[in-house]
């Protein structure tokens, strides 16, 4: 049985200088800052507005700013793993793009999807090509441009998303520190309730879907809330039953960032005070795969070798998980 554990070793992060705040969505919809505060915890989220930019523009500065920060070698990297809802283009890799955009010329590649989860069913995957003993340098980038598949005429949506984008290094570790245990599930119920009805092989693009905007994010809110807030919940509270961790072991929660409710229902879940609960909803919105990155690199430096963090995760299909992972290095 291997001793090798699957550790995260550098963060990096990026998030576009557009500001789109309540303010200014009350000019464009029904709606107003303090019915999206109550309802999201949503302050303002960034909009990539660059002509010509994709989701890869997003994970390439993220990817590069966790180079910087450790002065790595691209070269040295394996595999690039990319996390996304939003890739540039239909059939070309997206990884494989921003793989070579980055200087990571001996890397495998490919892009991974599972809507609001795809990061966190990234952790699960990285950590496995690590702890397998096969790779050595595991690059993890999340990251989703949502204002290219939001309707800004629709409040139910258009509140709610951003774009950005985060990255992770997993590398080999004897010290059992990186991932400990996991737990991911999926439901194809949810397949009716988040969705985009066009653009796919069931309906592909055409005049008639475009005029009637089956391209955008469609959301049933409250069913889709009903979910998360209790499977998130459950998965939570399980993975700590599971490894016999009280509330007092744990050191931060890493929740996807949908809702500021959701996450707060898991908090109460897990009996968990709201001082270790990680949070800037209220800053980016719903960044999709670029949520629990974009924690990780707000927080890098509250985060201290060994401590014991919780990864949880919910999003569309129905797809959702928790991971817990001990914290390896002092930034």
């Amino acid at each position: 049985m291997s001793n090798i554990t699957a550790a995260i070793t550098a963060v990096g992060g990026y998030v576009p200088e557009y500001v789109l705040s309540n303010k200014v969505l009350e000019t464009m919809v029904d709606t107003n800052d303090e019915w999206i505060t109550t309802r999201t915890g949503i302050k303002e989220r960034r909009l990539l507005k660059e002509e010509g930019k994709g989701t890869s523009y997003l994970g390439i500065k993220a990817a590069e700013d966790l180079i910087q920060k450790i002065d790595l070698d691209p070269t040295t990297i394996d595999l690039v793993i990319f996390a996304t809802a939003t890739p540039d283009m239909p059939v070309a890799s997206s990884g494989a793009y921003l793989a070579s955009q980055i200087g990571a010329k001996n890397a495998f590649s490919y892009d991974l999807q599972a809507a609001c989860s795809s990061f966190l069913y990234g952790m699960s995957t990285a950590a496995s090509y690590v702890q397998s003993g096969r790779y050595k340098k595991v690059l993890l980038v999340g990251a989703d441009k949502m204002s290219s598949i939001i309707d800004y005429t629709d409040r139910a949506t258009c509140i709610i998303f951003g774009d950005g984008g985060g990255a992770v290094l997993f590398e080999p570790n004897e010290d059992g520190l990186g991932l400990q245990d996991e737990i991911l599930r999926s439901d194809g119920i949810g397949r009716e309730f988040l969705k985009i009805d066009a653009g796919g092989s069931i309906l592909p693009a055409s005049e008639e879907t475009v005029a009637n905007k089956q391209h955008f994010v469609q959301q049933d809110g409250k069913t889709v809330f009903k979910f998360a807030v209790s499977n998130m919940a459950d998965v939570s509270a399980s993975i700590m039953e599971r490894n016999n961790l009280t509330n007092e072991d744990v050191s931060w929660l890493v929740a996807h960032q949908a809702n500021k409710r959701i996450i707060d229902a898991t908090a109460r879940r897990m009996n968990l005070d709201e001082s270790k609960v990680l949070m800037n909803i209220q800053r980016y919105g719903n960044t999709t795969s670029a949520t629990l990155p974009l924690l990780l690199h707000d927080y890098e430096k509250k985060l201290k070798r060994g401590d014991n963090l919780i990864f949880a995760s919910f999003g569309g299909g129905f797809t959702w998980g928790s991971i817990y992972l001990k914290w390896a290095y002092n930034s």
